[in-house]
């Protein structure tokens, strides 16, 4: 399922028009800054935790040595920051039945 799909069945299922429902998606999902919620607040540095479903948080990776496939040299990678997201025990119960 696409965002286009997801639009369509977010206005089926509560009876919106498409473009409440696109208002409502982007609002939530939206990675432009200070649009979408989930990625404003992993930005910020906090989680987002939806009991059930799961949780979005930021972790951090240390900054590492790495070799260069072209050349073999070894580079230093530096430290950087990646969204992570854990299923919640009732979403990985939906998905295992």
């Amino acid at each position: 399922m696409n965002k286009t799909e997801l639009i369509e069945k977010v206005a089926k299922k509560t009876g919106m028009t498409l473009k409440d429902s696109r208002i409502a998606v982007e609002s939530v999902f939206s990675t432009a800054p200070k649009e979408g919620i989930i990625a404003t607040e992993m930005a910020a540095g906090r989680r987002v935790q939806i009991t059930g479903f799961g949780t979005f948080q930021t972790r951090r990776r240390k900054k590492r040595m790495g070799r260069n496939p072209q050349t073999g040299k070894a580079i230093t990678i530096p430290a950087s920051k990646y969204p992570a997201f854990s299923a919640g025990k009732a979403l990985k119960t939906r998905v295992n039945k």
